[in-house]
């Protein structure tokens, strides 16, 4: 569909304008357009021509939905909410408001909002932050709002904790993550709104993480860090064309959102010493796309939740369909893209394409345990690019990090149809470690195209246990025996030995 995306583009460059107000068309204009209207139906012959104009059209769209020779249209994309122009737009310095680093901004900001909460039959309306550093404490956002941050803007988080919000812990946590109880709240918060936009000309949120992480590693909070920006029970959502940085915890999270588009976006978090730090975290959400972004954090630049244990299995929301497109990531402690480990909410209908992993620990990883239940699955990664990292490809069945013992143990999540296609890099020391279990095997991988260049000379750098699935055509390195072996136009060469082989070796 280049032509539906060419005008998402083109709407979201127009937007970066951010003009206060829209005019209505002039009565001229609206005459001119019903007298060209009329005689251009006046015409049989040209009746004739739109009609296979738009036949002609209808069967470009049909073969746009091809991929590799497999009609899409039963598994449709997510969709992918336009921005909005709003009536009515507002300086944040209106509400008396100093970028001075300084002054705590707090009640300006809930002035604004509060100000736009009123609008919202009308339209709603736009908040601009000018260039300056606007210390705030935290604050929540309402429906039908743009939050635009001009360049050089910096939204900054007031550090002391005291000024932070306690909330109950998330329904599907039953826990606050790092500590029984409430958690923190987020420096930019927003429940049950819709149409909500956070864009800019690449101004900064940033959370002045520094003391968190201290506190944190010191012992010294009683409860979960706050992430920076989280929207929750949501939709109709769009983030773009800014910085989000130093996040006391994850730094997005999207919470039961529906329709949420993240663009053109840089993430920034000190690659050590910055604990749980997460770039994006969608967490039971639908109909979702990520894309053209920079993510370099001190844990996953993108993690995909939905739940923890029976809390998770008891809210029952799973995250699906989700478009993950066009980054560029890093991650020295975690993963650049990972899965998990908290999906008892259930995780499918993922594609994942066009990603850098770089200097990283690991590149994409399936991360879940005995006590999760649900599932992953339907989960597809095309034209990855790994350099410089110690582990390329990893499903792990034995992340066993709980709330409480109120788990139960038998709770087995079904791992399933997950493929990897066109997956290339160099200087990896493992290409590919998928550790199931008898409990929870992994079935129906499939690799294609796959050439990594190794830096470890070990006989076993592609390693596998309670694995089944196929590898497609030639691939490098030489894949593991549980795998049965297709040349290019789908025949089978080799039966696999055994599913259940297992030569994981963690020393490597």
């Amino acid at each position: 569909m280049p032509h539906r995306l060419h005008l998402i583009q083109f709407c979201r460059f127009s937007y970066t304008i951010m003009v206060e107000t829209l005019t209505s068309p002039s009565s001229i204009w609206r005459f001119n357009l019903r007298r060209w209207i009329t005689g251009l139906f006046s015409s049989y012959k040209t009746l004739f021509a739109l009609l296979w104009i738009v036949v002609f059209a209808s069967v470009f769209v049909f073969q746009t939905n091809f991929v590799d020779g497999v009609l899409v249209f039963w598994r449709p994309l997510p969709v992918r909410p336009l921005p909005r122009f709003r009536p009515v737009a507002f300086n944040l310095t209106d509400f008396g408001a100093v970028g001075d680093g300084v002054t705590v901004n707090t009640l300006a900001f809930e002035k604004a909002v509060f100000m736009i909460s009123k609008l919202g039959q009308k339209g709603g309306g736009q908040l601009n932050v000018p260039a300056g550093k606007w210390l705030t404490a935290p604050f929540n956002l309402t429906s039908h709002m743009t939050l635009f941050l001009a360049e050089d803007a910096v939204i900054a988080g007031v550090d002391d904790e005291k000024y932070w919000p306690l909330m109950p812990p998330l329904p599907s946590y039953g826990y606050g993550r790092e500590h029984p109880g409430p958690r923190y709240g987020s420096l930019i918060h927003g429940q049950n709104l819709r149409d909500v936009v956070i864009t800019g000309n690449n101004g900064t949120i940033d959370g002045k993480g520094q003391r968190w992480w201290k506190r944190y590693r010191q012992k010294l909070l009683n409860h979960t860090r706050g992430p920076l920006v989280q929207i929750m029970y949501s939709s109709d959502i769009m983030i773009s064309n800014i910085t989000l940085r130093n996040s006391p915890f994850w730094t997005l999270h999207p919470y039961d959102c529906k329709n949420v588009t993240i663009s053109n976006m840089t993430i920034l978090a000190p690659l050590f010493e910055a604990p749980n730090t997460d770039g994006i975290d969608p967490d039971s959400c639908e109909d979702m796309v990520i894309e053209d972004s920079y993510i370099s954090v001190g844990d996953d630049a993108i993690a995909i939740k939905s739940g923890w244990d029976q809390y998770g299995v008891a809210y029952g929301r799973p995250s699906k369909n989700i478009l993950i497109r066009n980054l560029v990531v890093r991650s020295m402690v975690s993963a650049g893209i990972s899965i998990g480990s908290e999906m008892s909410g259930g995780v499918s209908n993922v594609t994942i394409e066009n990603v850098l992993v770089w200097s990283s620990r690991r590149a994409v990883r399936i991360k879940t345990a005995a006590g999760r239940g649900a599932y992953i699955r339907d989960i597809k990664y095309k034209n990855l690019t790994f350099e410089n990292v110690r582990v390329g490809i990893i499903i792990k069945t034995d992340y066993n990090e709980h709330p409480d013992l109120g788990f139960d143990p038998k709770a087995f999540p079904v791992i399933r149809d997950i493929s990897y296609n066109s997956i290339h890099g160099e200087g990896v020391r493992v290409p590919v470690r998928i550790h199931g279990s008898a409990d929870i095997p992994v079935r129906n991988v499939t690799f294609k195209d796959m050439s990594i260049g190794t830096t470890y000379k070990k006989k076993h750098i592609f390693q596998c246990s309670y694995v089944s699935g196929r590898v497609i055509g030639s691939i490098f390195p030489k894949p593991c025996e549980n795998l049965d072996l297709y040349d290019e136009h789908g025949t089978l060469v080799k039966k696999s030995v055994s599913a259940n082989a297992s030569d994981i070796d963690y020393d490597i």
